[in-house]
């Protein structure tokens, strides 16, 4: 036995072990999430073997378990034979290689073969253009089409528009309030002069006549665009006849990638453009008792005098359309995949889109992130934190999982880092943007670098310890209603910057849409405390709940603040039908209302500190995209799970891990170590080390263990249910450092950077 490994087993389940027989790997690392990269294919794919080079640059250079896979290739679509007939090949090959495809399966690949067999349900858009008529009465309009496109199609057919005509025409007078009441009236596309009526513009001239002078005449313009109406109704028929397509492969899962309407970047700052299909008015008319939706669109665009609250009802039901219809096709998706593919079939993407959540969610999905269900919580590019780690604790995921790219490879270091302390990894998206094979294979290779992969594997050992996401204290909860109805002063106001302050204070929030509660996901749990999946809160702040329906409210207000101080910050006048009600401020209880953000943020931190709940590493970087700012976490520091696990991070120097040698204290535990990036450990009431993950270890002392090793590795170890120890190690050759065999139990060797040795030690 080497002298140096001194181990002091003074704490019994670890000196009762050996090592134990196992053929396969335990069960705790089965459970661990993926490693996720992405893959997209371009036309070099579908070349005689064509797959071959990036798969096979992944299998040597990367630790990836599963590639996120989809086409980015013109007129070729998924229904097409050829295409499935490589994507199998390509399938097989990976398998062969140990790397899984988690392939997109989204009938936006295959627009073509939905309006093939369903031609009369693309959708529509109706876009609202006005002019005021000259003395004589006389007025023209025209509008064009739109030319939408995304990250589906920026290399395929946009979502050009395949037809245009007149939908309706309005005549009204505008006062200082909106439209005047009682003077609004159809004509009839007769009595007008329809100059074009087609794919590219729609135009009418009109002559009414002096009587009608200074009135405002409205076009209401209808254009058809290629992809399939998202009411349309065989879409859900087509989407899993999509999957069933694809049944037979052997796909580690499905994707589906930032569904829902076309996108709008700006968010229609005018709100005269509204997705639209006759399925969709046909259900608007049911659920508003024979209410028409184009004639309401005048009303949510305009606003009408002596209206309003029939304005906030139309705004708040057809958004809660958009958020409910979207948020059904993505949990049918994620059920067909399970379906088709089996139960340990993983169900990817982000759902998120734009990765700010505000005013560009109109047109796209009614900001329905939150019920679009996922395996593992699954984000976008620069989405807050705030909104990475609710989205963890909504999933029941021990990670959150954002898509990443960028041209400069040390941008994926300092995003890994970022997001190993506060519970989150990376799904490696290559650089982008690229447009040959060739700079694309040399991106990637920059980013799989070996010191990057081995942060990357580094980082992936937390994994093994702990199944609980980020500890995050406090709750923001934002009224979902409100944020998506421009008629009302707080439109778009997601609370974003209120969880900001609590991580830059070192208390992280999750940020939680109030619809969360309606839905039943946000709750009190068995101790009386607010709850979100595994997590509870010792604070929230309500915020901005107008039209919060009914039932929301006595929820809320049945907490006790010795168990959960909920804060309330704006108020409610109306209901979600736009129904005048008692001020929520007049019931709530003083000592807990706050007037402005900063109040907020000053009375949650001092309710922390009264309740003893300790502080972790305050977010001191700005996460800056897309014309949005937001918290985020340094490359070092620390951070506690909900386990009790503590993460100890430092990442700031080298892509591999900063090496580290100090004391620690957890919990009031100190502790010794000499690690390289990273260190999670996690003791149980008697003090005693249950689970410890490190990178390059070369030693570490605590009051009931010490570890002294001859070279520096990286590993993770734990007690499982059964009170015995089992772990992985990396290592270059299969051969176990003598440490593991002194230190018993039972170890999994999982080689650098291919993660595809699994074979266990045997005594």
């Amino acid at each position: 036995m080497r002298t140096s490994v001194l181990l002091f087993l003074t704490f019994s389940w670890l000196a009762s072990l050996s090592f134990a027989e196992n053929e396969g790997l335990s069960d705790s690392l089965e459970g661990t999430p993926p490693i996720l990269g992405c893959w997209f294919w371009h036309e070099s794919e579908f070349e005689p073997e064509g797959y071959r080079p990036y798969l096979d640059l992944i299998a040597e250079k990367s630790p990836f378990d599963i590639l996120t896979t989809s086409l980015r290739v013109k007129d070729r679509e998924l229904v097409d034979p050829e295409t499935r007939s490589q994507v199998k090949e390509a399938v097989e090959y990976a398998r062969s290689l140990g790397v899984g495809i988690a392939l997109d399966l989204d009938v936006r690949l295959a627009r073509g073969g939905f309006r093939e067999k369903f031609p009369d349900e693309q959708q529509w858009m109706i876009r609202l253009r006005d002019v005021q008529l000259d003395e004589l009465g006389r007025g023209e309009i025209s509008i064009e089409s739109a030319h939408l496109s995304d990250h589906y199609t920026h290399r395929t057919t946009p979502y050009i528009p395949l037809s245009g005509r007149v939908e309706r025409i309005f005549l009204f007078e505008r006062g200082p309030g909106g439209v005047l009441p009682g003077t609004v009236h159809e004509i009839d596309r007769k009595d007008c002069g329809v100059v074009a009526e087609g794919t590219d513009e729609v135009s009418i001239r009109v002559d009414l006549g002096k009587n009608e002078a200074g009135k405002t005449l409205c076009l209401a313009a209808g254009f058809e665009h290629f992809t399939p109406a998202v009411f349309a109704p065989h879409l859900l028929e087509y989407q899993e006849g999509l999957l069933e397509l694809y049944g037979d492969l052997p796909l580690a899962g499905a994707c589906k990638d930032e569904w829902g309407f076309p996108p709008d970047f700006k968010g229609c700052p005018d709100k005269n453009d509204y997705w639209y299909s006759t399925y969709r008015a046909e259900a608007y008319r049911e659920e508003m008792d024979g209410r028409d939706l184009i004639r309401d669109f005048l009303l949510m665009t305009y606003g009408e005098e002596g209206k309003e609250a029939e304005r906030v009802k139309a705004i708040n039901h057809f958004m809660r359309m958009s958020y409910r219809r979207n948020g059904e096709i993505e949990t049918q998706f994620y059920r067909a995949t399970k379906k088709v593919f089996g139960q340990d079939a993983l169900v990817a993407t982000h759902p998120t889109w734009y990765p700010f959540p505000g005013v560009q969610e109109f047109k796209k999905n009614g900001l329905d992130w939150w019920i679009a269900k996922r395996d593992l919580a699954q984000t976008d590019e620069s989405t807050p934190y705030s909104v990475r780690t609710s989205l963890a604790k909504k999933w029941g995921s021990r990670i959150w999982c954002n898509m990443y790219y960028s041209e400069d490879p040390e941008d994926y270091v300092r995003e890994m880092w970022r997001g190993a302390l506060s519970g989150g990894r990376i799904n490696y998206h290559p650089p982008w943007p690229t447009t040959q094979t060739g700079s694309l294979m040399a991106g990637q290779k920059a980013v799989l670098g070996s010191d990057r992969m081995r942060g990357e594997v580094r980082v992936r050992l937390l994994d093994f310890i702990s199944d609980t996401p980020l500890d995050c204290p406090v709750a923001v909860i934002f009224g979902h209603a409100a944020a998506m109805n421009w008629s009302h002063a707080n439109y778009a106001e997601t609370g974003v910057a209120l969880a900001d302050g609590f991580w830059r204070s070192g208390r992280p929030a999750d940020l939680i849409p109030s619809s969360e509660i309606w839905n039943g996901s946000l709750r009190m749990g068995e101790d009386g405390r607010l709850r979100y999946g595994p997590q509870s809160y010792d604070v929230a702040v309500l915020i901005n709940p107008e039209f919060e329906p009914a039932e929301a409210i006595p929820f809320l207000e049945g907490f006790s603040p010795e168990r959960t101080t909920i804060f309330l910050l704006g108020d409610r006048t109306m209901d979600f039908e736009g129904h005048p009600t008692e001020r929520l401020s007049q019931s709530w209880p003083k000592d807990r209302m706050v007037g402005s953000k900063e109040e907020a943020l000053e009375e949650g931190l001092k309710r922390l500190r009264e309740m003893g709940v300790a502080s972790q590493s305050p977010a001191t970087e700005v996460l800056k995209d897309f014309g949005y700012e937001s918290a985020a976490p340094s490359r070092h520091g620390m951070a506690r799970l909900i386990d009790g696990t503590h993460l100890f991070i430092h990442g700031e120097k080298s892509a591999s891990g900063d090496r580290v040698a100090s004391v620690f204290q957890v919990d009031g535990h100190e502790f010794q170590a000499d690690f390289e990036g990273v260190l999670g450990v996690r003791f149980d009431n008697e003090g005693q080390v249950v689970a410890l993950a490190a990178g390059g270890l070369k030693s570490f002392r605590s009051n009931n263990l010490t570890l002294a090793l001859d070279k520096r590795l990286d590993f993770a170890l734990k007690r499982n249910q059964r009170g015995e120890i089992e772990g992985i190690y990396y290592n270059e050759s299969e051969a176990p450092p003598k440490e593991m065999e002194d230190l018993g139990g039972r170890w999994t060797w999982k080689q650098f950077p291919r993660t595809l040795a699994t074979r266990p030690i045997k005594p």
